[in-house]
């Protein structure tokens, strides 16, 4: 009798630990297809500013340096999402990715103020609709980056609660999560489009 109380026990935790283990799973695919959200709204970003820069190039020939600016801003971000995207886990990449993304906010912030000195440039029906998109795009990355860090905080919270750290910590594969934060003032306040 006792050894079949005791088998029932091992078999509890047994058990136990397997559920522990696919909700630390589910979470964390979760969080990363949270990411590969973030992810398709970047890319439409990223593909965006190119566009944006070579209408602005015949208008504001004078403003090669902000141009320049956004682009290598743009060709940052681009790089960092790539690792980030191969690896959602890793908190580092996560985090550079944040750091370009505000390089390149402050960075079109900048061009956005500079383009209100060109009136041509402003009535240009390529340029409006260009500004049109990157808003809406900028209004999908917002809400693409709360889910993700819904999910994240889902996950690490999950994942630090007594026993599933334990559990966790036994398989090592269940590193704590990165939020994706914006790091600068400026890249905070939403892209201000006026055309």
């Amino acid at each position: 009798m006792g050894t079949l109380i005791f088998i029932g026990v091992i078999v509890a935790v047994i058990i136990y630990i397997i559920a522990v283990y696919n909700r630390l799973i589910a979470l964390k695919n979760r969080f990363k297809n949270g990411f590969a959200q973030i992810d398709v709204q970047l890319q439409r970003r990223h593909d965006l500013i190119p566009n944006l820069v070579e209408t602005a190039k015949a208008y504001m020939s004078h403003e090669k340096d902000t141009l320049t600016q956004v682009i290598e801003a743009r060709n940052q971000a681009v790089s960092a999402k790539k690792a980030a995207a191969e690896h959602p886990d890793d908190g580092g990449a996560v985090s550079n990715l944040g750091k370009a993304e505000s390089l390149l906010s402050g960075s079109l912030a900048n061009f956005f103020a500079l383009s209100e000195n060109y009136p041509d440039l402003k009535a240009n029906d390529t340029m409006a609709q260009l500004m049109e998109e990157l808003s809406s795009t900028e209004n999908r990355i917002g809400f693409a980056r709360q889910a993700f860090n819904d999910a994240v905080m889902n996950y690490n919270t999950y994942r630090e609660q007594f026993p599933q750290n334990f559990i966790g910590g036994l398989f090592g594969s269940f590193k704590e999560a990165q939020l994706l934060k914006i790091e600068t003032e400026e890249a905070r306040k939403a892209v201000k489009v006026s055309f």
